[in-house]
């Protein structure tokens, strides 16, 4: 079996309703996981649009992974710090930032500034 010539290729995709163009001047492609990011340096990026309304993607460059930190935004009510910082007889500050290490775990927070108070 032969190979096809770059315009043959063309042409035939044409004739199956297909197109392909390329994406340019693309600096990076980030594809977000759940856990982690896939980044494409230097990504060469082609489009195939098929006669049924679907396209393909294809992206060629450099991969590289990237561990997506689980940070989630910890809130914290005044009540809570104003609870800490009487118990454990510390600044409204001090109460806040034992409440963030502590995960706003109350508990967690108090016996955490009593051990340092003891140290």
């Amino acid at each position: 079996m032969r190979g096809f010539s770059p315009r043959e290729l063309r042409r035939l995709m044409r004739r199956l309703g297909m197109e392909m163009k390329p994406i340019e001047n693309v600096q990076r492609v980030i594809i977000e996981a759940e856990d982690r990011n896939y980044i494409v340096e230097q990504p060469q990026v082609l489009v195939m649009s098929m006669r049924k309304g679907e396209t393909v993607v294809q992206i060629f460059g450099k991969l590289k992974e990237e561990k997506k930190e689980a940070k989630e935004a910890l809130e914290i009510s005044e009540e809570d710090v104003e609870l800490v910082a009487s118990q454990a007889g510390v600044s409204k500050e001090e109460a806040k930032k034992a409440l963030v290490e502590a995960e706003g775990d109350i508990a967690a927070a108090i016996l955490l500034l009593e051990a340092r108070k003891g140290a």
